[in-house]
């Protein structure tokens, strides 16, 4: 029996598997974003600059794809600026709001349905050659995915007490990356690359468009199973004896009070987080914005490798998930994402060697993709599930329950301000050198100093101990 079982407190699996909902439309919609919209980018903006077909640019001079990468980073960048000043918003917004559905509820549903129906409409601008159309659309996604991201993600420390959030954390993110499996699944079947390297009469708008739309229609349908299962103004008059002994059980420096300022104590761990978060979300989102256009104009290879890839580290992930908060139960929340680091370091310092193979397969012309990279992506998603894991724990232990919404502001604001800058930086890198290799050397070293800067200013500071809190017997389980 754990310290927290003995205490009275017991993770409720099923009813955090059902706020994993939430995180099940976020990353759905993620991976489908992240997967596509960079080579839709590289593809309409090197066709404009260089009055060329997609077949033509890609069978000729490799620096001209390169040379467009500083643009397509300007664009993936730019939603990201407004989410510096929105998520912070909406989650004190969503901290102050009284509904009979809750304080989150109404910004989650309100997000996925505006979210679901503009979508499906960035493809097909894509497809009918309008620039302007398909950034408008890429811009009301991520301007109302703010609206949805950040009450979704307070939603499971709203109703889990400290101590259960890196368990409770761990279910989620498992919810989440069956959503993104269902947009890697579509990826294999409906490859990019074909679309991409067929003739301009010869593409086929349902073979981008379908994965869009699947994505709008299964965030709905995870937004709707939220709503109706998971019932947050009962939820929180339920639990609130539960929340309170959270409260004294946390692994924090100094007690937190929300009648007196943060002790510097406290501060003092907060900014250290955020920072090593800043590097560590410079360094994967890197990856995650242009591993689509590195595979496929890099290793010369199918779109189809870029979802399998994905799917290694998914599984990957989710056995780091599934352990991570066992792991942290025993070694403490600040050393088990410092070992996810180091192990992440390691798979980009591997990747850093692999390169095409040069043997050449398929109707297009491809490259056999290099098996190594499955087990690299595989390292690397163990790894990042052990950061993720604990992370956004230690974040929000460090207020009460009536600031959570502002802290879950202050986690995704560090990391959108890192989405925001990684990929100009790297763009501008890529037209410099004229080199994908800089991708895993970027990321590898990113990856070492946010290791670092978190193992260096982060204390580790355990949950108190069951017997350590008083009037515990007077609490029943969950």
């Amino acid at each position: 029996m754990t310290g927290t079982e003995a205490a009275g407190l017991k993770l409720n699996r099923r009813r955090t598997f059902l706020i994993g909902f939430a995180f099940f439309g976020i990353l759905l919609l993620w991976q489908v974003y992240d997967s596509w919209c960079p080579t839709f980018l590289t593809d309409i903006f090197a066709r404009r600059m260089y009055d060329l077909s997609s077949a033509e640019l890609k069978a000729g001079d490799p620096d001209k794809i390169l040379n467009v990468q500083w643009i397509v980073g300007i664009v993936m960048a730019a939603d990201n600026l407004a989410a510096l000043i929105l998520l912070p918003l909406f989650g004190s917004l969503s901290d102050r709001t009284k509904t009979p559905i809750g304080k989150r509820m109404p910004y989650i549903l309100t997000g996925t349905f505006v979210v679901a129906v503009a979508f499906p409409f960035i493809p097909l601008f894509f497809h009918a050659n309008n620039i302007v159309g398909m950034v408008l659309m890429m811009a009301v996604t991520l301007l109302f995915m703010m609206m949805y991201r950040n009450p979704a993600v307070a939603l499971m420390p709203d109703i889990t007490p400290k101590p259960l959030r890196a368990r409770a954390n761990g279910i989620i993110n498992i919810m989440g990356y069956f959503g993104g499996a269902f947009a890697t699944v579509l990826g294999i079947f409906l490859p990019l690359s074909n679309y991409i390297n067929a003739g301009d009469e010869a593409r086929k708008l349902m073979t981008i468009e379908v994965p869009f739309a699947v994505a709008s229609v299964l965030m709905v349908i995870s937004a709707l199973v939220l709503f109706f299962t998971v019932r947050e103004n009962k939820l929180a008059r339920e639990l609130r004896d539960e929340m309170e002994l959270g409260e004294q059980m946390a692994a924090v420096e100094t007690p937190v009070d929300d009648d007196a300022p943060m002790s510097k104590a406290n501060r003092r761990m907060l900014f250290a987080i955020l920072g090593a978060e800043f590097l560590w979300f410079m360094a994967d989102n890197a990856i995650g914005t242009y591993i689509g256009n590195y595979v496929i104009y890099y290793m010369n290879s199918g779109s189809q490798n870029t979802m399998i890839l994905t799917i290694a580290g998914g599984l990957a992930s989710v056995i780091g998930f599934a352990v991570a908060g066992s792991i942290a139960d025993r070694i403490g929340r600040k050393w088990t994402i410092s070992t996810g680091l180091s192990i992440t370091v390691l798979a980009l310092l591997l990747m850093c060697f692999v390169g095409p193979t040069g043997r050449v397969t398929g109707e297009h012309g491809e490259f056999a993709f290099p098996a190594l990279l499955f087990g690299v992506w595989a390292v690397k998603g163990f790894g990042m599930a052990l950061v993720h894991n604990c992370s956004f724990p230690m974040v929000v232990e460090l207020c009460s329950s009536k600031k959570i919404g502002r802290f879950t502001g202050y986690y995704y604001a560090a990391s959108m301000s890192a989405q925001t800058v990684t990929p100009v930086l790297l763009g501008l890198l890529f037209n410099a050198t004229k080199a994908w290799r800089v991708l895993p050397v970027y990321s590898g070293i990113l990856f070492l100093v946010s290791c670092a800067v978190f193992t260096l200013l982060v204390k580790n500071i355990r949950a108190k101990k069951a017997e350590n809190v008083k009037g515990l017997e007077a609490l029943g389980g969950d």
